[in-house]
């Protein structure tokens, strides 16, 4: 156990790039860990305002989340675990959350997620047997990427029906995304990996000179942030086991295995070290992470695409610093002041935030189709896609009895059956 916290130290001015068993001096390594824990910060903390999850609770179950996920790969594999935006669809029609303040069914959330977990630990297991051409054949690339644009598309009505009562909310969501987009494409570095962070900032400044200020909507109350503790435990949730909520929420780890699969191949490429060895654990431990986020009343997790960016940017691939990002997220958890600000963010700009997340979600499923080079003059390939896409749009659902499998779980596994019944027979 001692070996995985040792690390070879390389003076910076010396270093091309900096390993996974390698670290840069102590204070440096302590801001590389700030900046990863920055670059997860906004998605980490969007993730559960849009679910009606305490953005503490996730806060901190990141963080311990990223520290077990290190002890489970040995300290080889570089990854922040941040909230999963692939819960959100299954979590809001799990629950019935409206987008507005604590998610009152917190409870049926928590049960799927912790059993989401308990399947991905398993085939983390599965894969460390018998290796990973097992995934790669049940969910090629055509089917992975159906399902992550998928979760973006049906999450597409809850901010436009929900998250706008008024006329100036809408004009204040689109100013919002407008805002996203500014930052997106005119800024650059660190800033521009900060696109929903700064743009949600910009967005709610607007919202309070307008409100605040000249008085055209609900002003901000920053009430809760004067009386709120700058110390003190969030508020955790127990979670609750109903069969329906279970098999609609199970069904994501086809979306976590796809993208922790995907950050393991970029990482391979980045640092040249093959991480197939690893693969298995890191399903294990982004699996049981998973697990215990929920059991405490945070949110499923995830390796985090913001990360990789910062790694590939800088090159410093060292494991250490995201013992230190995991470390100062724990620190974040325990400020109920951080967490009554967060709360403080008007409806209509979250709701414009999500406008963008809920959109880019969509489109990395399409990215994956680019990336991977997917044949739609296949007709297999196409007709997958086109099924899958209107189940989980239309949000087709199917009922036996009292159950019932909405769009995200029907369009999930008719991916999945869809593609095996339409390869019987075929060679490649």
């Amino acid at each position: 156990m001692s070996r995985i916290f040792q690390w070879r130290e390389v003076p910076a001015q010396d270093r091309q790039a900096v390993q996974t068993d390698e670290r840069l001096p102590w204070p440096q390594t302590l801001a590389m860990g700030l900046q990863h824990v920055i670059a997860m910060f906004g998605a980490t903390v969007l993730a559960p305002l849009l679910m009606g999850f305490d953005p503490n609770v996730a806060i901190l179950m990141s963080g311990i989340g990223t520290l077990i996920f290190f002890l489970m790969v040995g300290g080889r594999v570089p990854s922040y675990l941040g909230s999963s935006f692939a819960f959100i669809g299954v979590v809001i029609a799990a629950t019935g959350y409206t987008g507005a303040g604590p998610n009152a069914n917190i409870g049926l959330a928590l049960g799927g997620i912790i059993a989401c977990g308990a399947v991905y630990f398993a085939i983390g297991a599965l894969v460390s047997w018998l290796g990973t051409g097992w995934i790669e054949r049940l969910m090629p690339p055509v089917v992975t990427g159906a399902v992550v644009a998928v979760i973006g598309l049906n999450l597409a009505a809850i901010p436009i029906k929900n998250m706008a009562p008024t006329g100036f909310d809408a004009w204040m969501q689109g100013a919002t995304f407008l805002s996203v987009a500014l930052v997106a494409v005119y800024s650059r570095g660190m800033a521009q990996r900060l696109l929903i962070l700064l743009g949600l900032l910009a967005a709610s400044l607007l919202y309070a000179l307008l409100t605040n200020g000249l008085g055209l909507g609900k002003p901000i109350d920053l009430s809760g942030v004067a009386s709120a503790a700058w110390v003190g435990l969030p508020r955790f949730a127990s979670p609750v086991f109903e069969p329906q909520a279970l098999l609609l929420i199970v069904p994501v780890v086809v979306v976590l295995v796809a993208e922790n699969l995907g950050h393991l191949k970029a990482v391979s490429a980045m640092t040249g070290r093959n991480l197939d060895a690893d693969m298995g654990r890191a399903f294990m431990g982004d699996g049981l992470a998973t697990m215990v986020s929920g059991a405490a009343g945070g949110t499923g997790v995830t390796t985090y695409a913001e990360n990789i960016g910062v790694m590939a940017a800088t090159r410093i691939y060292s494991t250490a610093i995201f013992v230190i990002a995991g470390l100062l997220g724990v620190l974040l958890g325990f400020s109920p002041k951080f967490g009554a600000l967060i709360q403080a963010i008007p409806l209509a700009v979250m709701g414009g935030v999500s406008i963008v997340v809920f959109g880019l979600i969509t489109v990395a499923g399409a990215k994956i189709w680019v990336d991977k080079r997917v044949d739609f003059s296949d007709s297999r390939n196409l007709l997958v896609v086109a099924i899958t896409l209107v189940l989980g749009t239309g949000d087709y659902t199917l009922k036996l009895g009292s159950f019932a499998l909405g769009g995200i779980g029907t369009a999930t596994f008719g991916a999945i059956l869809l593609y095996a019944l339409l390869s019987l027979g075929r060679k490649d």
